[in-house]
């Protein structure tokens, strides 16, 4: 069963408002944020796209490998995953398992996503808690990558951290909405 996000005329973050007031003011500021990240992960996309191009170019033609790309776009990738990871939930568009979505009656399904909402909040803030000590060891201890490039672990620990954070706010922030009465349609402007 699908969330419903890729068919035609589905809401789309920004669409629907919280009726709290203070949410509705988190919930935009959090949307234009996680709008901001998912550019500039597109453009990490493409870069990444470029350096690994170019990797194979110069390999190929030049017969002259690269130390540093390899790394580079893992970096950009784990990026780019993690830091995207709030908006696909602003979009409810993660893997979800819905079969008993079409046989619960609404009211316990509401409950269900609720609890889902609650119980996936708790896990993505203990993973972005361990994600950020992650970060201060790497940070502190000055880590890098075995390889001859080396560059600092806490390049891709603080992406990771900060992906996470962006999530585990994300599911608190629809957790309240869905506590404090749900969201309303936004009025035409």
């Amino acid at each position: 069963m699908s969330h419903g996000f890729e068919l035609e005329g589905a809401a789309k973050p920004g669409d629907l408002v919280p009726r709290n007031a203070a949410l509705a003011f988190f919930s935009a500021a959090l949307d234009a944020l996680n709008r901001f990240v998912l550019r500039v992960s597109m453009v990490a996309l493409l870069v990444t796209a470029a350096v690994l191009t170019y990797s194979v170019v110069t390999r190929y033609f030049l017969k002259s490998s690269t130390d540093w790309q390899d790394e580079a776009s893992v970096f950009m990738l784990v990026g780019a995953t993690f830091m995207t990871a709030a908006y696909v939930q602003s979009l409810r568009g993660h893997v979800g398992i819905e079969a008993l979505a079409g046989l619960l009656p609404a009211g316990v399904n509401r409950v269900r996503l609720l609890l889902v909402d609650v119980v996936s909040a708790l896990f993505c803030s203990f993973y972005s808690w361990k994600s950020w000590t992650l970060f201060h060891e790497a940070w502190t201890e000055g880590q890098t990558t075995s390889s001859s490039f080396a560059p600092p672990l806490w390049i891709p620990y603080s992406l990771m951290s900060v992906g996470m954070t962006l999530l585990a706010i994300q599911l608190v922030l629809q957790s309240a909405v869905r506590l404090s009465g749900g969201e309303v349609q936004k009025a035409a402007a």
